[in-house]
């Protein structure tokens, strides 16, 4: 008698439950606490950066981890005096309300609180109908991608 034939064997097949509003929700409050520490380097007069690994090729053909460095991009700036703040989802900006996309801080000192008020929406999920706009158009995108690729073909 075989090992296997000992076991009580079924099919299955493992079925996911993911929360996607949950999944973006997680996704913001990590770019928010990344452009804190983005805040933090601008105003020690630095940049700030992130190693990142990809896949890469060596000299003799092999398949290899490479570890890069990449600058993060604020979402605040300078302009008119003050500093902006948007709030972004991957490279699309969120609308903050009715009056518009960014708030405006007469002080680089000012820009914590406005990234704390940032989180402190996102956690209370009020950015979640604006999350699911944004990956919705994402989405979106990519059908009508496939979709020219299929008629050019």
């Amino acid at each position: 008698m075989s090992a296997l034939a000992k076991l009580k064997l079924k099919t299955v097949q493992k079925v996911a439950i993911k929360d996607a509003t949950q999944d973006r929700r997680t996704k913001l409050l990590a770019a928010i606490d990344e452009q804190l520490k983005v805040l933090a380097a601008a105003e020690a007069g630095q940049g700030y950066t992130v190693k990142v690994s990809t896949r890469g090729k060596d000299e003799a053909g092999n398949a290899v981890t490479i570890e890069k460095t990449k600058t993060v991009r604020a979402w605040f700036f300078e302009q008119d005096g003050g500093w902006y703040v948007q709030c972004r989802y991957g490279a699309r900006v969120l609308p903050l309300g009715a009056d518009g996309n960014a708030a405006f801080a007469s002080k680089l000192s000012e820009v914590k609180p406005i990234l704390a008020a940032f989180r402190a929406a996102a956690e209370a999920g009020e950015f979640d109908p604006a999350l699911r706009q944004a990956a919705a158009r994402k989405a979106k995108g990519e059908v009508a991608t496939a979709e020219q690729a299929h008629e050019q073909r």
